[in-house]
């Protein structure tokens, strides 16, 4: 269900409802969302609202899916594990420690 949002003309609380989209538009404030103490019957207007984003969820919809063929490869071969760097030098042999004499 939608979100919509509302503005009393009578005493200016702003609100938001949910309601079906088959259900009618709000024409007078809702009791139990007046703000004052006694039920003021206030008109309310539709607000402008910026909405909710929309999010594909599931499998068939991948943020990829349009991408050209040119980007698909560049990001196969980032996504590739790197592999490690073969050296052609042979480690040096290590050293005997020095013997040292004690008396």
């Amino acid at each position: 269900m939608p979100t919509y949002e509302y503005a009393c003309e009578k005493c200016g609380h702003e609100f938001e409802i949910l309601l079906p989209m088959s259900a009618k538009p709000l024409r007078i404030c809702p009791e139990e969302l007046c703000p004052q103490k006694k039920w003021g019957r206030g008109k309310v207007r539709k607000k402008i609202s910026a909405g909710a984003g929309l999010l594909f969820k599931g499998s068939g919809f991948y943020i990829t899916d349009y991408r050209s063929e040119g980007y698909k490869k560049s990001a196969k071969t980032e996504a590739a594990p790197a592999k490690p760097a073969v050296s052609d030098t042979k480690p040096a042999p290590a050293k005997p420690a020095a013997k040292t004499d004690k008396k």
